[in-house]
């Protein structure tokens, strides 16, 4: 390898792409555009960047495995970075186990960490951490070290343990600053950010309070019945009810949640879990069944009793009855949640991400674009969703995640 390969291979390892584009811009050799594709992705310019690292991986000769492999890891890192989530993973674990086998320890560890986030985000917490279990970080250079702690940190985030995330996000704030790229400070500093902006809201006959993840975290450890908005869940410290795919019945559980310790009267009920303002014989009906229901899933940590004119919760261990809602209500909530990010996204990839079908996910984008929340940049297959972070809140609780990680 040429001096001027290694100068801006160091320069781009250093962060500086421009420095290494001054010194390899007008070579057309293999290394040289496998250095051009990474300083433009660097710089931003990812469709550039994917076009000089494919036409590096075709240069490359056959004997050339370990640099085809390299190519290839750089493209699944813009992939990610461009939120491209059905980019074919079997191409990255070949490049792994090419690395891997040919002594690229560095580079093979990459390959998990990019594995490990690509899971991350599409809510695939244990695999994820079975990626990185893999891992020993200790002999990283501090980048990959920084990358690595970043990637535990949000799988503790996602699972609601601040306290892992801390320790996390401290190794990754020490090795950030070894490595002196402003980037990877600057993602950091998101991330402390995330532990301590508003997570949730607490709501009920007191009023409502903003939380923190911290807050959340030990409220769902106390012994409170919590009927948590954020993920659609009701449970205490020992059982766990999902209801995200039953709306109704958690729309129900809120309702007397928030009322409690008082009941909350049929109409009402009927008011807010069928959206209508007559009530009938059908929908009184109706919600005998759905209280059948929620009694009946709800055994073992709540009872629903009838009274004079309703109906009340009333916790079977727990001590009181907590609401938790969203920190912004929001009915497409879990789409702005990924797009705060400050990424732009596809739209298959946050069907992917969302576990959603792609045309229900294009509905919620194209509602949000009427009211401003989001904007498309680009067109076709090309097309792309952005929107600003929300200023201010953190995003852990509106990702739809159950707190095992499941």
């Amino acid at each position: 390898m040429d001096s001027l390969i290694t100068a801006a291979a160091h320069a781009l390892a250093s962060g500086d792409p421009l420095g290494a584009l001054n010194r390899v811009a007008l070579r057309e050799d293999a290394p040289a555009l496998a250095l051009r594709g990474t300083a433009m992705a660097q710089l931003g310019d990812l469709g550039r960047a994917k076009v000089l690292l494919r036409r590096a991986a075709r240069a490359f000769g056959p004997r050339e495995s370990v640099a085809r492999a390299r190519c290839v890891l750089a493209e699944a890192e813009i992939a990610l970075v461009s939120r491209d989530l059905g980019w074919p993973t079997r191409a990255l674990e070949a490049a792994r186990t090419t690395l891997a086998s040919h002594g690229d320890r560095l580079n093979a560890a990459h390959a998990c960490c990019l594995q490990a986030r690509r899971l991350l985000l599409i809510g695939r917490l244990e695999d994820a951490e079975r990626a990185l279990d893999r891992l020993d970080p200790a002999p990283f250079p501090p980048a990959l070290r920084t990358a690595h702690a970043l990637t535990l940190a949000g799988i503790a985030l996602r699972r609601l343990q601040t306290r892992p995330a801390r320790a996390a996000l401290a190794q990754a704030t020490q090795a950030s600053r070894q490595a002196g790229i402003p980037a990877l400070a600057a993602e950091v500093e998101s991330a402390l950010r995330a532990l301590d902006a508003p997570a949730a809201r607490q709501v009920g006959h007191g009023g409502e309070r903003l939380l923190r993840l911290d807050e959340v975290e030990a409220l769902l450890a106390s012994d409170a019945l919590v009927v948590d908005g954020c993920r659609h869940l009701v449970g205490d410290a020992c059982i766990r009810v999902p209801l995200a795919s039953r709306p109704v019945l958690f729309t129900v559980a809120r309702a007397l949640g928030e009322a409690w310790p008082g009941d909350v009267p049929r109409d009402a009920l009927i008011t807010v879990a069928f959206r209508t303002r007559y009530a009938d014989a059908s929908h009184r009906a109706r919600l005998r069944v759905e209280i059948g229901r929620l009694r009946t899933l709800l055994r073992g940590a709540a009872e629903v009793r009838a009274t004079g004119r309703g109906f009340e919760l009333v916790p079977q261990r727990a001590r009181n009855v907590v609401v938790l809602a969203r920190p912004v209500e929001e009915r497409h909530a879990a789409v702005l949640a990924l797009l705060a990010d400050g990424e732009s996204w596809s739209s298959s990839a946050l069907a992917l991400a969302l576990g959603a079908s792609q045309r229900s996910v294009q509905r919620a984008l194209d509602a949000l674009a009427a009211t401003g929340k989001v904007q498309a940049v680009g067109g076709g297959r090309a097309r792309r969703w952005m929107t600003p972070a929300l200023p201010g809140f953190a995003t852990a609780l509106l990702l739809p995640v159950p707190p095992s990680g499941d």
